[in-house]
């Protein structure tokens, strides 16, 4: 990292003593705000930007940074606003073309934002980071083999630039030769490199060796690059179990029935659970019926929940009209990303297993499906994959098992009190039988069948998350068994996931929720 956390320590205790004197110095405003947002505080950081604009609201450099914040805080609408007004006072700063693009994309723009990158490398070809952003995008609309031109155009750029190897390992389908692998190798004996361009490189090598069958040495680099994003991104795990306990208590059968209403819409269909759990899949089957449109995940329902106070205390203390509300507002801010008249949307945020009482307190009428696949499997996929922000909990074995445990154990409860709601989609079983389970889904949600969500591999549609070219493929089968090569290693992961690991593919409360009491 450009700067580890000791140091935006010391730059915190510099800044704040001198703003305290200085209040209105929107140069130092913004440099805390920059520290805040290195350190993933977006809130914090959102604030003091606002507070830099306000003190010098012609500073265009403070106004972009704003738009970055409000882009990684999932707002890109309200980004967009700023960066449009950007453009017609510095209409040739590439650095705003480049910002635009991303923002674009996260809008799900993707042709605009291709061509505004494209204009970007015409005027400044050797940019690096531009080539790899652009690589992202070709990847996310199915323009793979331009993708990985893209990708080793930056890697001739800037031969350290580890999240362009990572990037070209995180495709899945790429397989590096000997002299890439000489080059990573290369790479990572450097003393100079970042600990950024290191873990990257390291998660990239991990699956180079995973791909040569190699388990021992990748699962050592897999060890390597997960500390050293455990070094920047620390996690307690008893957060979560602490919100998790919160909940139960509070989400009683009793509750929900005293709270009726909600906006009775019945077109969002959430896909919830673990990262790494077929989520995508689930999204692209669905996503090739001729009623279902598939988004991306959408960052609302967390900031929803949380918009009142403290979660998930502050919902129960919602009226009813208070509830309508912020069901219409999830609709309004959700069409954002919407691009054709379906009458059916996915959002498939994995995390929002945490909200699915919330989504049934406002969206009563809402589809909740459960994607779930075998702890070890799902775990060790997780510590495996590199996730660029967000998911802190799975850099760590003990972690992810417990995060996992307290996701099954919040589930369980949920069949418990509303037996029914949720529909739970075991990946083990959908890869065995697809059919059978794609019929179960699709009656779930009251669709028709119809053949083409058979071969939802064929479907054209943007992809953003890890698995975008997997799902772009028949079902993989193998996948259910890559984690056994490691199992030696997976102790600590075993001893997490307790009577969870044991339960599986337990999917009734009595099976699950006796289990963990």
């Amino acid at each position: 990292m450009a700067m580890n956390e000791n140091r935006l320590d010391v730059a915190e205790r510099i800044l704040k003593p001198y703003l305290k004197e200085d209040p209105f110095d929107a140069a130092a405003i913004r440099m805390l705000a920059e520290l805040a947002g290195r350190i993933g505080r977006w809130g914090d950081a959102e604030k003091l930007l606002r507070r830099a604009v306000e003190l010098a609201p012609a500073w265009t450099s403070a106004r972009a940074n704003l738009a970055l914040v409000l882009g990684r805080m999932g707002r890109p609408a309200e980004a967009l606003a700023l960066l449009d007004d950007i453009f017609e006072e510095e209409p040739d700063d590439l650095g705003h073309w480049n910002l635009k693009a991303a923002t674009l994309g996260r809008l799900g723009d993707f042709e605009e934002a291709m061509q505004l990158y494209e204009s970007v490398l015409e005027r400044a070809p050797r940019q690096s980071r531009v080539w790899l952003s652009y690589g992202h995008m070709l990847k996310t609309v199915g323009r793979q083999a331009e993708g990985i031109v893209a990708y080793r155009r930056a890697i001739e750029l800037e031969p350290t630039l580890g999240d362009a190897w990572w990037s070209l390992a995180n495709l899945k389908t790429v397989k590096f030769g000997e002299e890439d692998l000489h080059a990573m190798r290369d790479v990572l004996k450097s003393e100079k490199l970042s600990d950024e361009d290191r873990f990257h490189l390291d998660f990239a090598f991990g699956k180079a060796m995973h791909d040569a069958d190699r388990a021992d040495e990748a699962f050592a680099h897999y060890a390597n690059a997960n500390a050293l994003r455990l070094k920047s991104q620390p996690y307690n795990p008893q957060k979560i179990r602490n919100e998790v306990d919160r909940s139960i208590a509070a989400f009683t059968a009793q509750a929900f029935a005293e709270r009726p209403g909600g906006d009775e819409a019945r077109d969002p269909i959430f896909i919830v659970g673990m990262p790494r759990a077929g989520s995508t899949l689930i999204e692209q089957i669905l996503s090739s019926h001729s009623q279902v449109e598939g988004t991306s995940e959408l960052p609302d329902i967390p900031a929803l929940g949380r918009k009142n106070g403290k979660y998930p205390a502050s919902v129960l203390d919602l009226s009813a009209d208070q509830r309508l509300e912020l069901g219409q507002e999830y609709l309004r801010r959700s069409g954002v990303q919407r691009r054709t008249d379906r009458p059916f949307f996915i959002d498939k945020l994995p995390n929002n297993w945490l909200y699915v009482p919330f989504i049934q307190l406002i969206l009563p009428n809402a589809k909740i499906i459960d994607a779930r696949r075998h702890p070890l499997a799902c775990c060790f996929s997780n510590f495996r994959q590199h996730f660029a922000r967000g998911q802190a909990f799975t850099y760590d074995l003990d972690h992810v098992g417990r995060y996992y445990s307290d996701y099954v154990r919040l589930m369980a409860h949920v069949d418990a009190v509303l037996p029914g709601r949720v529909h739970r989609v075991i990946y083990e079983r959908t890869v065995e039988d697809t059919e059978a389970e794609v019929r179960r889904l699709l009656d779930y949600c009251g669709l028709e069948f119809e053949p083409q969500v058979l071969e939802f591999y064929k479907t054209e549609r943007p992809v953003r998350t890890a698995s975008s070219e997997q799902v772009r493929q028949p079902i993989y089968r193998d996948s259910t068994k890559e984690w056994r090569a490691y199992e030696h290693h997976l102790g600590p992961l075993k001893d997490a996931l307790g009577p969870v690991l044991d339960a599986y593919p337990g999917s009734t409360p009595r099976d699950l929720k006796a289990t963990l009491s």
